[in-house]
């Protein structure tokens, strides 16, 4: 084991600060919340070691991925109780983002750009309540879905008013939620809840579910793939046969 090794398995809470770019303070609080185990107190001194910086790093992770502390802690709850190999690993296939896209960085005038040259305030602040767009500060927007973008654009290209286009995003935004909430139900009604064993998942059981996860996680999006794309056949050809009856 080299020293910086040796080092990094017992930090102090200021050197796990450094480490992980949180502050003492809100080390301190995620402690008294229960998000982090209790340090090793040796010589009055707390010492913290490399399942602190696993732990810390998987709740930044979680809070970027919109988890508030709450959920977080629930979250964190489920996997203690088997282990924490087992529990991160469960926690990190939950919370891999279902989408392959990376997110894009644009300036103001860049997304204004993308919309024919001139997009107003209004229309950001929408765009921001959909999710379309989030801001970084300094007039700087990161995109967190691309395709949606460009789908926008494409709209704005064939001559369709932007407050069109939003309506159409809220709902399919409205009904992509619902979908999604009922995979998250279905999946802890019936392939989480029959694995406790009491108030707890075994180590065995939790790699079961982690299983699970991953196999539904492309089962979802090919299901929702093929549904649209059978009830968007339907709807054009029972629109198409009332425009040729007029």
């Amino acid at each position: 084991m080299t020293a910086k090794q040796t080092a990094r398995s017992s930090l102090t809470i200021e050197e796990l600060a450094t480490e992980t770019g949180m502050t003492a303070r809100n080390i301190r609080a995620h402690q008294s919340r229960g998000l982090l185990p209790p340090p090793e107190v040796r010589s009055r001194t707390a010492h913290y070691g490399s399942e602190h910086v696993a732990r810390i790093r998987l709740i930044q992770d979680m809070q970027a991925q919109g988890f508030n502390l709450k959920a977080i802690q629930r979250l964190l709850e489920l996997g203690a109780a088997a282990g924490s190999e087992g529990a991160l690993a469960f926690e990190r296939a939950i919370l891999t983002p279902f989408a392959a896209e990376q997110p894009e960085v644009l300036t103001t005038a860049e997304l204004s750009e993308t919309f024919g040259g001139r997009i107003e305030a209004k229309a950001l602040s929408r765009a921001r309540r959909l999710g379309l767009i989030r801001p970084l500060g300094e007039d700087t927007w990161e995109v967190p879905s691309p395709a949606l973008l460009r789908a926008g654009a494409t709209l704005a290209e064939l001559g369709i008013p932007l407050s069109h286009g939003f309506a159409v995003g809220e709902a399919i935004r409205k009904h992509t939620s619902a979908i999604a909430q009922e995979f998250v139900r279905l999946f802890v009604k019936d392939v989480l809840d029959p694995l406790r064993e009491g108030e707890q998942i075994s180590e065995g059981n939790l790699a079961r579910a982690r299983e699970a996860v991953e196999e539904l996680r492309p089962l979802a999006s090919e299901a929702v793939l093929a549904s649209f794309g059978q009830v968007m056949t339907e709807a054009v050809e029972r629109r198409l046969v009332r425009e040729l009856e007029r």
